[in-house]
């Protein structure tokens, strides 16, 4: 069972992607409460303030119409607003000859706050305030005395202004800084980071990656330093462990060399079937420290050559005809390419050994080329792998552990060499196998960029 994706829906999947959503909403949350604070901190003590002072002003003149003869207060009102008109055409901002006739929201709060501070018995004498915009834009209150309706501008209390979206442009500026600086930010996170994977994919395809830079912040500097460290210790191990089975391999070979000179030399008083019986034995153990010393060698530092792998397979294939072994050969007309030569050559004898030993003839070698690079085969006609155990043969050390495998000799590393000298030449072992079939072992190669 294939587990499913998770629903990407409106989240974005890469960091910078979700940065850049992540900022942007914190962006507009914060103008949201600058505008919030705005009107409780400013606007409406301000509100406030200006309402009362108009609310004086209503009163004293009122109190001035109250003591002006009737044939005076017509000329007073009149001196008033022109005073008023002269104080907004010196004013630094001129009226816009747009300005709305209505009263904006902020105009109609500030017009209730006044009218709620206004003298209660003079207002329901003189009836409900009113209010009204003139052509030069300036607020006027209408203010009856005896019977008469007298219209009072008043400039400079309140003034109104058009919306500019002087807001929308600060937040839209806001938010295009802030991207800016995550993409900057995100930008110089993506670069070692970026190197930490490329590394990481080197030191996955056995290949010893080049070590990381420690500088930046703490942060990127600590993973980068971990990550060399961790690269270091791996390349030891796998030293000792190649060093170990060197030495081992190599200390065995001369007890091995003994044992088959005396074999030989006692040939003559024992049985024919119990000496060819002994010297088998002695070629299987030779056999396994020679896969012993070639899993200790794949990192022998062997310099890359351009071969072509059909060379490659004429010569194996001429090789095993001399102990007697036909293979057949498909060349593909492959491109040279640069190649670990000896570990190449290693590989592939271990596959054909493996055919030999675990399969059926006929076996086969080809060659070819495709989009993901060159490679070469092996191909033989036994009863192959289970596909269940074809990952698990990959390993070091793993045999099969059933059907005409079983009880069979060898060390378990011929597919884990090849496995190892694939990913060195930043290709991959591809495995395949049917019942009945045989086993088919590719060697794919990446082209050279």
């Amino acid at each position: 069972m294939t587990a499913t994706a998770p629903a990407q829906g409106w989240w974005p999947r890469s960091l910078l992607g979700r940065n850049l959503l992540l900022i942007t909403a914190l962006v507009v949350a914060s103008q949201l409460c600058a505008v919030v604070l705005v009107r409780q901190m400013i606007l409406q003590p301000r509100v406030a303030q200006v309402a009362d002072g108009v609310a004086r002003n209503v009163a004293a003149l009122r109190a001035g119409l109250d003591v002006l003869p009737p044939a005076q207060r017509a000329a007073f009102v009149e001196a008033f607003n022109r005073q008023a008109a002269q104080a907004v055409l010196e004013s630094d901002e001129p009226p816009s000859p747009r300005r709305r006739a209505l009263l904006s929201p902020l105009e109609q709060r500030f017009v209730q706050a006044v009218a709620r501070r206004l003298d209660q018995a003079e207002a329901s004498a003189a009836g409900a305030p009113r209010w009204r915009r003139d052509g030069a834009g300036m607020l006027a209150l209408r203010v009856t005395h005896g019977g008469t309706d007298y219209w009072l501008n008043l400039p400079s209390v309140f003034p109104t202004r058009e919306f500019t979206g002087a807001w929308l442009m600060a937040t839209v500026a806001g938010v295009l800084l802030a991207l800016l600086g995550a993409w900057w930010l995100q930008r110089h996170l993506n670069r070692p980071l970026a190197r930490v994977v490329a590394a990481a994919q080197h030191l996955a395809q056995g290949q010893a990656p080049a070590l990381l830079p420690e500088d930046g912040p703490q942060e990127i500097a600590t993973v980068a330093r971990s990550f060399n460290q961790m690269a270091r210790s791996l390349a030891e191990a796998d030293r000792e462990r190649a060093l170990m089975l060197a030495g081992v391999s190599h200390d065995l070979r001369t007890p091995l060399t003994k044992l088959r000179l005396g074999v030989e030399i006692a040939q003559a008083h024992v049985d024919a079937p119990l000496a060819a019986s002994m010297a088998r034995s002695i070629e299987e153990m030779d056999a396994i420290v020679g896969q012993f010393l070639d899993f200790a060698r794949l990192g022998d530092g062997e310099a890359p050559v351009a071969a072509s792998l059909d060379e490659l397979a004429r010569a194996v294939a001429e090789a095993q005809a001399d102990h007697g072994r036909a293979v057949l050969l498909e060349p593909g007309s492959t491109p040279a390419v640069p190649v670990h030569i000896q570990a190449l050559r290693r590989a592939v004898d271990n596959l054909v050994e493996n055919a030999w030993r675990h399969g059926a003839a006929p076996v086969v070698l080809r060659t070819g080329a495709g989009a993901a690079g060159v490679w070469i085969e092996v191909a033989d006609h036994g009863p192959g792998i289970p596909p269940a155990e074809l990952e698990r043969m990959r390993q070091p050390f793993v045999r099969g552990g059933g059907g005409a495998r079983a009880g069979i000799p060898g060390a378990g590393l011929g597919l884990a060499i090849a496995e190892r000298v694939a990913r060195a030449h930043g290709g991959a072992l591809e495995l395949h196998s049917a019942p009945g079939a045989g086993l088919r072992a590719r060697l794919v190669l990446a082209r050279p960029t």
